[in-house]
């Protein structure tokens, strides 16, 4: 497996919080078309895997990494690419002016209300391997997020999720 890592922004913007993800372009390598977080594979000269998921959306959406907090991370997710994924999760200030490069077809400001709602998340199954894989897929204003970025995706608002059971704070602060 590859060691590869994203980062999962939050940021306030038009009264409740977006998660920033892109649609990857016809030039790059691998995963033309898809929607994705910004991030990719480790480098030599990366000192680690938050370091190369700065580096990343740095380069794919010209986010400053000085300009992130980072507040923890989720569990690594493994591609069916060949990819182990490691996710970071942070904020930025907001509005942002992201400065996407030759990557990135379109920027996407997934709402997290929009993504929770009843009917955004489906399954999505497939054979690998001789058996039947399963996992979330989302639909988002003509989109179609799927493999890691939707698996990634679902682990997060569950965690959210959890966080509003337990503290009633976060529902006004997420919606």
């Amino acid at each position: 497996m590859t060691p590869a890592a994203v980062l999962l922004l939050l940021y306030p913007k038009a009264g409740g919080y977006r998660i920033l993800l892109n649609k990857r372009s016809d030039s790059v390598e691998e995963h033309k078309g898809e929607i994705a977080l910004p991030g990719g594979r480790w480098d030599e000269g990366d000192s680690d895997l938050l370091d190369t998921a700065l580096r990343e959306t740095y380069e794919e959406m010209g986010v400053l990494p000085s300009d992130v907090q980072v507040l923890g991370g989720l569990d690594d997710v493994a591609t069916i690419s060949k990819y182990a994924v490691r996710t970071f999760v942070g904020t930025i200030p907001a509005p942002y002016p992201f400065a996407p490069n030759e990557e990135v077809a379109e920027v996407i400001e997934a709402s997290v209300s929009c993504l929770l709602a009843p009917g955004s998340c489906r399954g999505d199954a497939w054979v690998a391997e001789g058996r039947i894989r399963h996992r979330p897929a989302f639909g988002y204003r003509g989109h179609l997020i799927y493999g890691a970025t939707a698996q990634i995706l679902g682990r997060f608002l569950d965690v959210v999720t959890e966080a509003w059971g337990k503290e009633s704070g976060w529902t006004n602060r997420l919606s």
